[in-house]
């Protein structure tokens, strides 16, 4: 009509399923907050009752039964509470030298393990290529097998008859065995050193990883040397990944006494080492929490003072 042109004829256009009136008019928006309401908590309650029955129930126990006066009668029966256990290990200066000395050895053990985790953490993220995820895999190897028997090892090198001695005296180094090299604190910190490494090169593995490529290339343009994009980029920028990966040696290696008891012996007795003869040998309870809890306000202390006073970005800067 008019000229040969046809009129096109357009049709309503129906609301699609996405639109946010129709699903709200279809009720969808009312299921899909139930349903993620209901995948929160069913992803959220199992580790919270893990870490309830496992973690939080075993401390609040374990600080209850330090105020306990002593071991008569029933395990759960009621008693007075009392400080005796508390009073007990502040007259005894032998408990505080030795947290003393478990203090500062999870201080170098951890400080090691990050030094040499470090450079390792640092191949992979920027060297590594095609092959970081294989080479990640080796560095996990050693996950897979018992920490017993990664103990049990290093027990074997560093014996009388072990593969170092061996070796030396092959050599024509040394006449005789050395003794010196297990049961005692130098053994401890060997064997924790190497069983940290992998714990703590994961954090900075992380770390370096988030640090974009673009910065490495804003730096050179600006004339820095590698050396210097090292310590004015890399570092402070992976710092957080070095204070985690700290954290997570120094604060187990408090408590750890697995080690000292099958490689330091009794030179390398550490704070652990007094809490499970008290939990097993002398079946002292009690003081065995008290001690337990005296070493776990310490640590916390620590950690406290570390996060609160030190600057760790300021550091590398």
């Amino acid at each position: 009509m008019g000229g040969g042109k046809s009129r096109a004829v357009t049709t309503p256009t129906r609301p699609t399923v996405t639109h946010p009136r129709f699903l709200k008019k279809m009720g969808v928006g009312r299921g899909w907050g139930l349903d993620r309401r209901a995948t929160f908590w069913l992803i959220y309650l199992p580790p919270l009752f893990w870490l309830t029955a496992f973690l939080v129930l075993p401390v609040l126990f374990m600080a209850l039964f330090s105020f306990r006066p002593d071991m008569r009668g029933d395990l759960f029966q009621s008693w007075t509470p009392t400080i005796d256990q508390y009073a007990s290990i502040a007259g005894t200066g032998s408990y505080w030298r030795l947290l003393g000395i478990s203090a500062l050895t999870a201080l170098g053990i951890g400080m090691s393990a990050v030094v040499l985790a470090y450079p390792l953490a640092y191949f992979l993220v920027f060297h590594g290529g095609a092959r970081t995820a294989f080479y990640l895999i080796l560095l996990l190897i050693p996950f897979w097998t018992s920490y017993l028997l990664r103990i049990m090892a290093w027990k074997i090198l560093l014996g009388t008859e072990g593969v170092i001695n061996s070796f030396l005296i092959y050599a024509g180094l040394i006449q005789d065995p050395l003794p010196a090299l297990l049961y005692n604190r130098t053994a401890v910190i060997l064997t924790l050193v190497y069983v940290w490494i992998p714990f703590a090169a994961l954090p900075i593995f992380a770390a370096l990883q988030r640090i974009d490529p673009i910065l490495f290339e804003a730096a050179a343009d600006l004339g820095a040397h590698p050396f210097h994009q090292f310590v004015r980029v890399t570092l402070p920028m992976s710092a957080p990944g070095v204070m985690a990966a700290f954290f997570m040696v120094f604060i187990p290696t408090m408590g750890e006494y697995v080690t000292p008891l099958l490689v330091g012996g009794s030179r390398g007795f550490l704070y652990g080492n007094i809490i499970q003869d008290f939990f097993t040998k002398a079946a002292n309870w009690p003081l065995g929490s008290a001690l337990s809890m005296i070493m776990l306000a310490a640590t916390l202390i620590l950690v406290l003072l570390a996060t609160r006073l030190i600057n760790w970005r300021q550091l590398f800067e």
